[in-house]
């Protein structure tokens, strides 16, 4: 139990250190693709330019000391952060063997919570553009858990458990087994972390940032934060349910990485009405459709 929170731990620093990284590469290649240069100032190349971010937020500080509202949107951002917490828990836990026998599971309980605190994040925020944007987010989240449901009911099928350990018997041929759950994977992740196309947390068409527009300092660091540790964890996740978590996984995770930055740099956000019909009619029709013919 100790050497299982002693992982989870280390499973949080590395999150916090990769999407530090992370959050440069992205702006250089977001950057390079623009024709401009990305940050390259701060530190030698411009290395330091994340933690000189976060330096500049945390030390900015709002005071919640008469509106009643503004609780329940620091309790979703508390519960949004020990979601995420949870999430490197598991994380740590696959490499030192604990929560092993349903770590797989824990993902999908601990997905289950992430709309209840974008809810609280956009309705305590005072503000009815914040509402609209945590409303569209928690329902791709919802979308994002019936995709998901069905892709760890597929996977335990086809591995005969729900151990993310399990999967490391699979090897790299795995991929040839579940090509059509992969790429609706892909896609559910993008959803999941309110990333483009479906980024519509962000309500650009109200010109506001979406559920996240009243937050600053410490607690808008928080929210940004968990959504690139999120981006880390399923992008590892897709990594070892594909290959087994060896070395192609090492492979694959970086893939997964810049799959999201491409997919921020190149395509457009799709019309809401197309993101319904196409979770709740396309990506779940398959998802059972592969279901059924395993089972058959």
């Amino acid at each position: 139990m100790i050497f299982g929170l002693i992982s989870g731990v280390f499973g949080l620093l590395i999150s916090l250190l990769v999407i530090a990284f992370f959050i440069l590469g992205e702006r250089k290649i977001l950057g390079y693709s623009q024709y401009r240069k990305g940050p390259n100032k701060v530190g030698i190349m411009g290395l330091l330019q994340s933690f000189a971010d976060l330096l500049k937020l945390v030390v900015k500080f709002k005071y919640y000391s008469f509106q009643s509202r503004s609780y329940i949107s620091v309790l979703g951002v508390f519960l949004l952060v020990f979601l995420v917490i949870g999430y490197c828990f598991v994380y740590g836990g696959y490499y030192s063997n604990s929560y092993s026998e349903f770590s797989f599971l824990w993902y999908l309980v601990i997905t289950s919570f992430t709309s209840y605190s974008l809810l609280c994040a956009g309705w305590g925020s005072y503000s009815k553009y914040s509402v609209l944007g945590a409303m569209r987010s928690a329902f791709g989240s919802v979308s994002f858990e019936a995709c998901f449901m069905c892709i760890v009911v597929f996977c335990a099928i086809c591995y005969s458990s729900y151990s993310l350990v399990d999967c490391w018997n699979s090897g790299w041929y795995a991929i040839l087994i579940l090509p059509s759950a992969y790429l609706i994977f892909l896609i559910c992740i993008l959803c999941e972390t309110n990333r483009t196309p479906f980024d519509y947390a962000e309500s650009e068409s109200e010109l506001v940032s979406g559920f996240n527009v009243e937050y600053s300092g410490i607690f808008f660091t928080c929210l940004f934060a968990c959504e690139y540790i999120i981006i880390f964890i399923f992008s590892w996740l897709g990594a070892v349910i594909m290959v087994g978590g060896g070395v192609l996984s090492v492979v694959l995770l970086p893939f997964h990485l810049l799959f999201f930055m491409w997919a921020r740099a190149t395509l457009p956000r799709v019309r809401y009405d197309y993101f319904v019909n196409f979770f709740w009619s396309v990506a779940l029709s398959v998802l059972l459709l592969l279901f059924f013919t395993v089972i058959i």
